[in-house]
């Protein structure tokens, strides 16, 4: 009787044990399924809009480049993240953006209706708008009421604060074009068309690639100066404040002027 009630006590305790490590293994698993990997890849979701916005953003099919993808790219290989490109209407943007679908998207604060919505990173570069003018022309400008009369190449839908008086009063005159490329071909051939402007850096990458950066030069002076940055949901204001870090090592470091020259 003695050994008989041994061996049913030994085959209980198995038992007990193994009905304990079943659980285990089985809460293990759960928990496995349930935390992330601490290896999950990081992935910031970058718009670079249908056609790009070159030289900031260049889209050539699946391949992207431009000042603006350069830098991104590079900061985020160095907070550990992979960039993906993602292609969104302008319209679309910032309800996306707002929405999670994606995480960024290239933007001047005064471009934006309501900017204390989001976070935004210190300017990349700066977008400066100028007058491209034939250069052979006797054209001078320093202030506004230089161009009272003229008639300017602009692009359809954007505005331009220091002149909007004078296109409303028709003081000056502007010739909308949808294009940029066409803005230059419109004060080359078009008549009486005196000057266009574009951002210095957008109209001299057209001019270099379409051959005709002999034919314009540009004025001295701007008619507007914004910073280009990243602009970001709220949530996202780690990254943002990361991003200013790095970007500043490669102002110091002469990285950022090279990317730069690369497209100039």
């Amino acid at each position: 009787m003695r050994k008989d009630s041994s061996s049913r006590h030994i085959l209980i305790s198995f038992a007990s044990l193994a009905l304990l490590f079943t659980s285990l293994c089985g809460a293990t698993a759960f928990a496995n399924e349930e935390a992330p990997s601490q290896d999950a890849e990081r992935v910031f979701r970058f718009n670079v809009s249908p056609n790009g916005y070159p030289p900031y953003l260049i889209t050539e099919g699946d391949k992207q480049s431009g000042i603006m993808w350069d830098v991104v790219v590079l900061v985020a290989k160095q907070l550990d993240y992979r960039v993906v490109a993602e292609k969104i209407p302008r319209k679309r943007v910032d309800q996306m953006l707002m929405d999670g679908y994606i995480d960024g998207t290239t933007r001047a604060k005064e471009w934006t209706d309501n900017p204390e919505d989001f976070v935004f990173t210190d300017p990349v570069v700066n977008i400066e708008e100028v007058l491209f003018v034939p250069k052979d022309s006797a054209f001078q400008f320093e202030v506004p009421e230089d161009l009272l009369s003229k008639t300017l190449v602009t692009h359809l839908g954007y505005h331009y604060p220091a002149l909007e008086p004078y296109f409303e009063s028709g003081d000056i005159r502007r010739f909308d074009v949808s294009k940029d490329r066409d803005m230059f071909l419109y004060v080359l051939h078009g008549e009486d068309l005196d000057a266009a402007i574009a951002d210095r850096l957008v109209g001299k990458w057209i001019l270099r690639n379409e051959g005709l950066q002999r034919e314009f030069t540009t004025t001295s002076t701007k008619l507007s100066e914004y910073g280009f940055r990243l602009m970001l949901r709220k949530e996202w204001a780690p990254f943002a404040n990361a991003f200013n870090r790095e970007l500043q090592a490669l102002r110091e470091n002469g990285t950022l002027d090279e990317i730069l020259s690369n497209y100039r």
